[in-house]
């Protein structure tokens, strides 16, 4: 049987930590070359590397993504177990991490999520934001349990994935209410050549837009493109723009930035997906996201989600 040497893992993890041999060093009040050896004797007995340099930078492989990830759950485990035994109040909680596409709407975020804060066990979400591609790479390297998009994965991802339909929602126009006010007359007709802030054209919702727009002959200036949706609701605020968003985030827009409806249209629909990858264990916060309670389920008011 191969053991694993405790010692050596801590230092490695300490390293990812800081970010440095300097400041681990600094930190567990030892010498740098007494922290590298020891990391040394750490890849030896996993018979893989888990560093690598980038300029003057130590970055972590795939396996030191895999191994901080354990090392992190293994020193949160002894922590706890120091507590129960000097019975220092404590709860073990079970880490999820759920990666979240620049384009998935906040709100829906929060729902797919409900549930598994409501699980008996208690949960420690960690939540990480970015393009879906860099997201998926995260998912391989077995940095993240579960990610939530706008769109499934690609069938010529390097790697095996799973799509799990979430729901879905049609598409709300808004505004400020000057301009919300101006395009509610002769819609859909109206948006013709108004000026438009849009998603960028990489985004699920820009594609499902770029083809309504088609079907009615329609083509809007676009005045900006935004990958980040907050901002974009921002920059609309100003006025500088009419928008569209997944229906079912509308209230919060409006309750928020003081946005006007246009119009709604249902046959511009907006599709959400949980992607995982093939584990021969399933997490039980992922196992609940994606379908083994989805009877219990409450659809979102107005929105058609989980329908």
């Amino acid at each position: 049987m191969d053991w694993l040497n405790y010692h050596h893992l801590r230092y490695f993890w300490t390293v990812a930590r800081e970010g440095s041999i300097k400041k681990a060093a600094e930190k567990l009040h030892v010498s740098q070359p007494s922290i590298s050896e020891q990391i040394r004797e750490l890849e030896e007995s996993l018979g893989e590397k888990l560093f690598r340099r980038e300029g003057r930078n130590n970055v972590l492989t795939d396996a030191g993504q895999i191994a901080f990830r354990y090392a992190e759950d293994i020193f949160s485990f002894g922590q706890e177990l120091v507590n129960a035994i000097k019975q220092r109040p404590t709860a073990k909680s079970l880490r999820l991490y759920v990666g979240v596409a620049d384009s998935f709407p906040k709100l829906v975020t929060n729902e797919v999520l409900e549930p598994v804060f409501a699980m008996p066990q208690t949960v420690h979400v960690i939540c990480r934001e970015g393009k879906l591609e860099d997201l998926l790479a995260q998912l391989a390297a077995h940095r993240l349990d579960i990610v939530l998009a706008d769109e499934p994965a690609s069938s010529s991802t390097n790697f095996k994935t799973f799509n799990h339909p979430l729901g879905e929602s049609g598409t709300t126009f808004c505004g400020a209410k000057p301009m919300a006010a101006r395009l509610k007359k002769g819609f859909p007709k109206s948006l013709n050549g108004a000026p438009a802030l849009l998603p960028t054209e990489n985004t699920a919702l820009r594609r499902s837009l770029e083809a309504w727009f088609r079907e009615w002959s329609i083509r809007p200036q676009v005045v900006a493109e935004f990958e980040d949706l907050a901002l974009m609701k921002v920059m609309a605020a100003e006025g500088r723009g009419f928008i569209a968003l997944p229906s079912l985030a509308t209230a919060e827009a409006v309750s928020r930035y003081h946005f006007q409806v246009i119009n709604t249209v249902e046959e511009c629909r907006v599709r959400f997906h949980a992607i995982t990858a093939e584990r021969r264990i399933t997490h039980p916060g992922v196992a609940l996201i994606t379908g083994k309670l989805q009877a219990d389920r409450r659809p979102a008011s107005d929105s058609g989600l989980w329908r």
